[in-house]
Parts: structure tokens; C-alpha cells; sequence
């Protein structure tokens, strides 16, 4: 799992489904910030599979606005199909939410604010080279996190994260027992609070407590701290 790209590597973009005022607004606004960039645009869903493989995007945009079809199952594939940091544009609610529990990273709601979904982009690649430089393996219960490598076990079997879920995790198992707050996460996660939503986070503790808890509706790991936010209660048993 990587965190980061090369300095000044540029940002390698795929728009799915983009109108052109979409595509000229988001080079506008990566010209404005002089951003390398490349930005490569599918006209379909089926397209931009074939585009993942030959481009691999960096950051994919799904224009759920333009886009006809299932949005869990086409983000599911995507999702399977790449790494990438994947954003939900959409103009309904519903389809943001189907997105994200789907495995997308992010969501902008309908008409766009380019230089805000840019803005977002930027803040996101740059949380995402912070890696957490931990040589230990933190260990809790049957769950093992080796923050260095980018990987997690429970019960030695690697569990898929992506890239989001896995900083979420790291954020909260490296401070066991701190509470924090919704808009904290979405600054050390997403790098943004103060244009965020907080459902994003709740979206994304859902999704992690999926795959990382015996029991997702009665988690011992990510636990929730009734008006104030999230908290991760594993007692560290050792670390290597």
C-alpha cells in the first residue's frame, strides 16, 4: 500500500463522465495552483476501467451526475480494480452515501466547485505523504498494524484497507484511548475540517469496523463516545 507519490510527480487525474465545463474547470483550477497534472477523461464507465489499466489514475472522479447504472457495484469494481482515491460527484444525497459505503473516498455534492474539489484533491495527497513512520508492529488482541509497511492482520490474515481507511486506523490505534472528535479526523485523514462533513467519517469508521471487527455492530476496537466522537479501546499487548 503506498501513502504518497514522488515530489512534483504530477497528479495523475482519470474524469469519468465529465462534461466539458467540468474537465476545463478542474485543469483551470490545477493551472491556477501550477499543479503538474494529467488529466485523462473516459466518456463511459466501461471506458474507464480500460483507462485505470493503462493510465493508473492517481486520483478518479465519478461524475454520478452523468453516469446511468448502480452506483455500490460500479464504485465496487473501481475499487477493486485500483488504489486510486476515488471522489463521488453527484447531485443526490443517496448517491453520495452509496458511494462511500462502497469503498469512495471522498464526495462533492452537485453543481461543483472545482476550485473546492481541487483544494480537496491537494489536501488529501498531502495528509496521504505524511506516512506514519512507526517501526513496531502494534498489536492489539488479534489485530496487528504495521503502520511502515502499510498493512494490517487480524488473526495473521492481511485485511484489504483502502488507503483512507487505513489512515483512520493508524490515527486512532497510534493514540489508544484519545477521544476524537469528527472534525480532528477529518483534518489528520482528509486534510480539511473545516469544509468537511462529519458523515464522511462515520461512513469510513463503519466501513473499517467491517473489516477489522469480530463484530462490526458491537465493536471492540473503534468505538464510538456518544457527542464528542471516536476513540479506539484495544489494550496494546505488545510490540516488536
Amino acid at each position: 500500500m503506498h501513502h504518497g507519490r514522488p515530489a512534483q510527480s504530477p497528479i495523475a487525474l482519470l474524469l469519468v463522465e465529465g462534461s466539458p465545463q467540468l474537465e476545463a474547470g478542474i485543469a483551470h483550477s490545477f493551472a491556477e495552483n501550477k499543479e503538474p497534472h494529467d488529466l485523462e477523461v473516459a466518456k463511459s464507465f466501461h471506458d474507464s476501467l480500460t483507462a485505470i489499466h493503462k493510465k493508473q489514475p492517481t486520483v478518479i472522479v465519478l461524475n454520478f451526475s452523468a453516469i446511468d447504472g448502480n452506483t455500490s457495484d460500479m464504485v465496487k469494481q473501481m475499487r477493486t480494480a485500483t488504489s486510486a482515491y476515488i471522489y463521488i460527484v453527484s447531485d443526490h444525497s443517496d448517491t453520495i452515501l452509496q458511494g462511500l459505503e462502497a469503498g469512495a473516498d471522498d464526495c462533492h455534492e452537485h453543481p461543483v466547485n472545482c476550485q473546492l474539489l481541487v483544494a480537496r484533491m491537494h489536501a488529501l495527497l498531502r495528509r496521504a505523504s505524511g506516512a506514519f513512520h512507526l517501526e513496531n508492529a502494534l498489536h492489539f488482541g488479534h489485530l496487528e498494524i504495521r503502520p511502515d509497511e502499510g498493512r494490517v492482520y487480524r488473526d495473521g490474515k492481511e485485511i484489504s484497507l483502502t488507503r483512507t481507511e487505513f489512515r483512520l486506523l493508524c490515527e486512532l490505534a497510534t493514540s489508544p484511548n484519545k477521544v476524537f472528535a469528527r472534525e480532528t479526523l477529518l483534518d489528520r485523514v482528509w486534510g480539511y475540517g473545516y469544509f468537511g462533513d462529519g458523515r464522511l467519517v462515520d461512513v469510513h469508521v463503519r466501513r473499517l469496523r467491517t473489516k477489522i471487527e469480530v463484530r462490526p455492530d458491537a465493536p471492540e476496537y473503534v468505538v464510538t463516545v456518544r457527542g464528542l466522537g471516536y476513540r479506539f479501546d484495544g489494550e496494546k499487548v505488545n510490540q516488536h
